[in-house]
């Protein structure tokens, strides 16, 4: 490990941070910034220029600053994998490496930058555009004739903006060098092409996040809202609304990750985040879209009267919303009310408009909430009645409508989730049990902790019955 960084220290307090805040504004747990101060721990790349930010230095100040205390000829080791060689072998990189984290195969890696290394492992197939940490690196000769037609100051930038978290196994080289020259200059290089670049990778996030789960998901959905943050301000007056619209978008997008690892601290920043973006780009529809998240979020909470205030600021809110976004927002409301002791035949108007509203004909030409169909509601209705106390009206709802080919992976394991509750509160602990093994499943492939969270409570729902051998088995599942 490293030595003490105390210019990093002092740049920090000439800045007037503490850890806590400097963390705080960062969005990192506490302890993060003692961890850099002390040499044991680097800030991830896409963080960087918004530290640089705050502490008033450039990027290549700043590296210097956390080079100071850590030892020169190597870098933290990190596992690579090696032709021929088992799979703990550890590397470390010459003089003048970095250790960048790239997607490689939908997992995050971090690649020593040196050209020997990449070239020689297996990661070299799934990276066309050799990354190299230095001149002296010695590629083969193909890869050197790709990556020498981009200029020094393009690779520089590349590397010091953290795009490649985000981008570089899908770049080809005319993107990779109109990527990089936008994070070098985005005034003059950040032009539409670019945005659109950033808008299919949200929406490639968006297509995958149900099998994928956040953990695969969250680092690009951070990189590309990273550097949205990071070159807003730079980017010409004609691009720069619709590139902060992306920034609400991407920002919502990372918020429900973070509410499907239960993380409502950050889920809470993000959605902060997409709403001032949102009001700077002047998309008031994004506004009241993310108010309705934020009620979701109360009810992972349990927290019925903000959960009803929200939904109904989103239907009373001065935008314009497509009628599948009201709809959600009025069941919503509706469930909000059973949690503070409404029966399910007192609010079975409001759960009719909402199914009156998803299937009345809409013209707006607006993609928030494209997911909500008619099958989401019916399980979100389900849901309704079990918190108001009517179980079997639930189940029969699941078994109606929760059938796995409708969902994605991750959240047919949710509803699984919920389905096992209903069954339990209903009195079917061996069916409930079942179903929350099956649920279990979903829930580790897909890294989704709000259904193991579903799971805990499902234990507790089948406490009475606790030394029954399939309860005994869906508790050991979820311990694990």
């Amino acid at each position: 490990m490293g030595g003490r960084r105390f210019g990093f220290i002092r740049a920090r307090k000439a800045a007037c941070f503490t850890q806590e805040s400097l963390a705080h504004a960062l969005n990192l747990d506490p302890t993060t910034v003692g961890h850099w101060e002390r040499g044991r721990t680097e800030p991830l790349v896409y963080k960087r220029p918004k530290l640089a930010k705050l502490l008033k230095v450039s990027l290549a100040e700043l590296e210097d600053l956390l080079a100071e205390g850590t030892p020169r000829e190597t870098v933290q080791s990190v596992p690579v994998v090696q032709r021929n060689a088992p799979s703990t072998t550890t590397r470390t990189t010459p003089r003048g490496g970095l250790l960048l984290p790239v997607m490689v195969n939908g997992r995050p890696v971090l690649v020593p930058l040196d050209g020997t290394t990449v070239a020689a492992s297996e990661l070299g197939p799934h990276l066309p555009l050799a990354l190299v940490a230095g001149d002296e690196a010695d590629l083969p000769a193909d890869q050197t004739a790709e990556w020498d037609t981009m200029s020094p100051l393009s690779r520089r930038s590349l590397l010091k903006h953290g795009i490649p978290t985000t981008v570089l196994p899908a770049l080809g080289l005319d993107d990779l060098q109109r990527v990089s020259e936008a994070m070098a200059d985005a005034r003059r290089h950040f032009d539409r092409p670019v945005l659109e670049y950033f808008s299919r990778q949200l929406a490639a996030c968006k297509a995958d996040d149900g099998t994928l789960g956040p953990a695969k998901t969250l680092p690009i959905v951070l990189g590309v809202a990273g550097a949205i943050e990071e070159h807003a301000r730079d980017v010409k007056p004609a691009i720069r609304r619709d590139l902060l619209r992306l920034g609400a978008e991407s920002a919502e997008f990372a918020g429900w990750l973070y509410r499907d690892v239960r993380d409502f601290g950050r889920t809470l920043y993000w959605y902060d985040r997409a709403m001032e973006w949102a009001q700077e780009a002047g998309d008031p529809a994004m506004q009241g879209y993310v108010l309705l998240k934020k009620a979701q979020l109360a009810f992972d909470e349990r927290e019925p009267r903000r959960m009803l205030s929200l939904s109904q600021a989103v239907q009373r809110g001065p935008w314009t919303l497509p009628n599948r976004v009201q709809a959600e927002s009025v069941q919503q409301e509706a469930r909000a009310e059973v949690m503070l002791g409404a029966t399910a035949d007192a609010v079975a108007s409001k759960l009719d408009e909402a199914r009156q509203l998803l299937g009345a004909r809409d013209d707006r030409d607006c993609s928030l909430g494209a997911h909500y169909n008619d099958t989401l509601l019916t399980m979100q209705t389900a849901i309704c009645y079990t918190e108001a106390g009517a179980p079997r009206r639930a189940v029969e709802l699941y078994d109606e409508s929760l059938v796995e080919d409708r969902f994605s992976p991750r959240d047919y394991g949710f509803f699984l989730s919920l389905r096992a509750g209903s069954l339990a509160l209903a009195g079917e602990p061996d069916e409930a049990a079942r179903t929350g093994v099956e649920s279990a499943a979903r829930a580790d492939s897909t890294s989704s902790r709000r259904t193991k969270q579903e799971l805990v409570r499902v234990l507790e729902y089948l406490r009475p019955w606790a030394n029954r051998p399939v309860v005994m088995q869906l508790g050991e599942v979820v311990a694990t």
